[in-house]
Formats: C-alpha cells, structure tokens, sequence
C-alpha cells in the first residue's frame, strides 16, 4: 500500500495514463466511454479506482499516470470522504498540476448532501482546479470528457511549451474575484 508518485516511472511514448478515483463506479465506466470515444492524436489507457491506495502487488505492471481525478458526488457525504481518506496516498509533486477534482450531481441543488464550498476549499488546500458537472446528461458528458482529455494532453507533456503546473496556474481563481 505505497504511495502515488507521479514521476517513479518512465512516461510512454504519445500516451497519456489517467486515473479515475471515486465511489460511483458506473458513473466512472460511463466517463471512461466517453474520453475514449474522443478524437485525439496520441493514445489514452483509464484505469478505475474506489478508493487509494492501489493494490502494490501490481505495482510493477502499473505504468506512470499523468492525471488524478478525484469524482465527487455532491449527493454523497461518503464520496467527499472516500476522496479525503484517498488524497493521503497521492504524493504531494501530484498536485503540481496532476490532480483535478470532478463534482458530479451538480445540476441536482435540492439532493446536495455536500456544501460547494466544502469541495472548493478542497481544491484551494491541494492547490488543484475543481470541475462541476452533470455526468448524467450526455451532453455534459462528453464535454467533460474533451476537457479531461485537453488536460491530460498536457499533464502528460504531450503539448509543446505548456507544462502541467503551468496550466493549473492559469485555471486557479485570482485572489481579486
């Protein structure tokens, strides 16, 4: 039971790994579909997980992963924490743009059993972006999925002269709003 170190292994050549971490395991599989039918120039493998940490008697077959989403259901108070408990497994140079926190449920206000501002302090403490949506609806789907696949794009160094943290810099909110 180690710890998720981003930079342990060699990257693959024009690949991107991404983890998904969350509770809801078919709302994973349904995101997973999604990023795999998007058009992309370079190959993506998806590996699924309830909970960190990983299993270690696999560790050796387990290639580098680029990105760390962490699913959130705003309708669960056992989500947030599955995700909290995980996030002590995930090697502090993961959050230098590998890690991004997915709230899922949010077009549902009257069900939320998690206050917004809990998941956004959340993302201000690990210095990661925070993504809300809907995964329920097709359409928000596979614009979620077009975003995680841009971002894993770069936190996998796919995209010349941007860099993960680079990126999560420019997504982070100014202090000014």
């Amino acid at each position: 039971m180690a710890v998720l170190r981003p930079f342990d292994k060699l990257p693959q050549l024009n690949s991107g790994v991404l983890l998904l971490v969350g509770s809801d395991e078919a709302l994973q599989r349904q995101l997973a579909e999604a990023i795999l039918q998007e058009k992309k120039d370079f190959n993506i493998s998806i590996h699924l997980a309830t909970s960190l940490p990983l299993p270690s008697e696999r560790d050796h077959l387990r290639p580098r992963i680029d990105l760390v989403v962490f699913m959130i259901d705003i309708k669960s108070k056992y989500s947030l924490k599955n995700v909290e408990t995980s996030l002590a497994y995930v090697d502090a140079s993961f959050f230098l743009g590998k890690v991004c926190f997915l709230v899922t449920g949010v077009g549902r206000v009257n069900a939320c059993s998690i206050e917004t501002n809990a998941v956004c302090k959340l993302g201000e403490t690990y210095c990661s972006p925070v993504l809300f949506c809907e995964l329920e609806l097709e359409g928000v789907r596979t614009a979620t999925a077009q975003r995680l696949v841009r971002m894993l794009r770069i936190c996998a160094g796919l995209l010349p002269g941007v860099s993960a943290l680079s990126f999560v810099s420019l997504m982070r909110k100014s202090d000014d709003d």
